[in-house]
């Protein structure tokens, strides 16, 4: 598959790591560090914009290190970059430790995943297919 992207930022493109990769890191792109202080939260830009084909979307999830390491993950994971949507992508990082994070320029701070997605078309009906679950939700397996 082919994505159209402008970078605008002083980094490389978003690559993957290795051959069976799902995701692309991106960086920070900053003029100067960041500081994210516990619990806090922030929109880090990258400087890429993207041309995402209709039927795909790219979501936006946490780097696992930055995630066990310091506490630092994507507070509306994962996040949806749109096909039709055309500006800056930029990440919402937050804080879930108990101690500053700073952000530096060209930072890996998340993975990219372009994913192929169906458009649902709702039909209505009175009653829907008994299945072994029914109507059973969080928890209902227990904990064994």
């Amino acid at each position: 598959m082919r994505i159209k992207v402008i970078n605008k930022s002083k980094h490389p493109l978003p690559q993957y790591s290795t051959e069976a990769s799902s995701g692309m890191d991106l960086r920070a792109n900053l003029e100067n560090d960041v500081l994210l202080k516990p619990l806090e939260r922030i929109m880090v830009p990258t400087g890429l914009f993207l041309e995402i084909p209709v039927g795909y979307e790219a979501q936006i999830r946490p780097r696992s290190g930055l995630a066990i390491k310091n506490g630092i993950t994507i507070l509306n994971s994962p996040g949806t970059i749109d096909a039709d949507y055309r500006g800056e992508v930029c990440i919402i990082l937050v804080n879930l430790s108990k101690e500053n994070f700073v952000i530096k320029d060209g930072e890996r701070i998340c993975q990219m995943v372009i994913s192929k997605h169906e458009k649902a078309e709702w039909i209505s009906v009175e009653n829907l297919l008994d299945t072994e679950r029914g109507i059973g939700g969080f928890g209902h397996t227990g904990k064994k």
